[in-house]
């Protein structure tokens, strides 16, 4: 028996049905798309308040981590960070740094909202200043820090000593300058907006829990001869080679430091691959090269980490 379709009078018998089912499908098509477009506006009203949202909230993190009032933001991304704690590992020897660069990026950000001015330097170069002398296990916490800024790095470094239960002494040399004296730099002002005074960095290291009486200043140039005299009284466990950033000036201070340095002690030179500081690497490697006592046990960012021989 042939099929209703596959005549002419069965086809023409379909096509009032045919005619239906196609006016059918096509008002539950419409009715279909028009629900899908209402709700496409929708998600599309939402993602819009959304992203409103996130606007606000980046716009306030950049008040607090961007560029304002700084040379670099301090929003490390998750690739810098990787990076990073690799270098402390290789330094150090540490198999997870990764909880103790976090927890220093807590104190980096903590130390300059609550004090004045800011630490000088990239996010990534801080924190690895402040973990990898924490990993190397300097013998002492007395500190000598050769150029200070606004003296928060002494501070968030400072706080690393207390993380393993001790209590840092602070010596600091600056020239304590309104204008940066290094050679080729113009910077009229700094970026901060604050002053560079000794009531400053005084202020800023009691802010940070630091004591005046475990804190000893000296405005003046590390190779003073006075100055020097003064601070070479003590053994550091730490010193911070961050001043005169020529190669003649980077050489002087590691001459100096490796006769005031402890055995064991670490001496961090400071821009240290930096492009902008080309004598900096140039100095130390030079030095390195000759007899010292002072080896160099890694690089992290742009910072060399030394340690010094019995």
């Amino acid at each position: 028996m042939p099929s209703l379709g596959s005549t002419a009078a069965g086809r023409k018998a379909l096509r009032p049905i045919i005619r239906y089912l196609d006016r059918h499908i096509e008002r539950v098509v419409r009715k279909s798309n028009a629900d899908e477009v209402k709700e496409l506006h929708s998600r599309l009203d939402t993602m819009s308040e959304e992203l409103q949202e996130a606007r606000v909230s980046r716009y306030t993190l950049e008040l607090l981590f961007g560029k304002e009032g700084r040379p670099s933001p301090r929003m490390p991304t998750k690739g810098s960070i990787d990076t990073l704690v690799k270098e402390v590992e290789a330094a150090t020897g540490e198999r997870n740094a990764r909880p103790y660069v976090a927890a220093a990026f807590r104190t980096l950000a903590e130390v300059e909202m609550r004090g004045v001015g800011r630490i000088a330097g990239g996010t990534p170069n801080i924190l690895g200043k402040l973990v990898t002398p924490q990993l190397l296990g300097p013998p002492n916490a007395d500190v000598l820090e050769i150029g200070t800024l606004y003296g928060l790095f002494s501070s968030a470094l400072a706080r690393q000593f207390s993380r393993s239960g001790q209590r840092c002494s602070l010596t600091i040399v600056d020239p304590l300058a309104e204008v940066q004296l290094q050679p080729g730099t113009d910077n009229p002002k700094d970026p901060s907006g604050s002053p560079v005074s000794e009531a400053v960095v005084r202020a800023n290291l009691e802010l940070a829990g630091v004591p005046p009486e475990r804190v000893r200043l000296h405005q003046g140039f590390s190779g003073d001869p006075a100055i020097r005299q003064a601070v070479s009284d003590r053994s550091y466990g730490v010193v911070v080679v961050d001043g005169d950033h020529s190669a003649e000036g980077v050489r002087a201070d590691l001459e100096w430091v490796e006769g005031i340095i402890a055995p064991g002690g670490v001496v961090i030179v400071d821009d240290y691959g930096d492009r902008t500081w080309p004598g900096v690497k140039l100095a130390a490697d030079e030095y390195l090269t000759a007899e010292t006592r002072l080896e160099l046990v890694g690089a992290v960012s742009t910072s060399a980490f030394l340690r010094a021989k019995a």
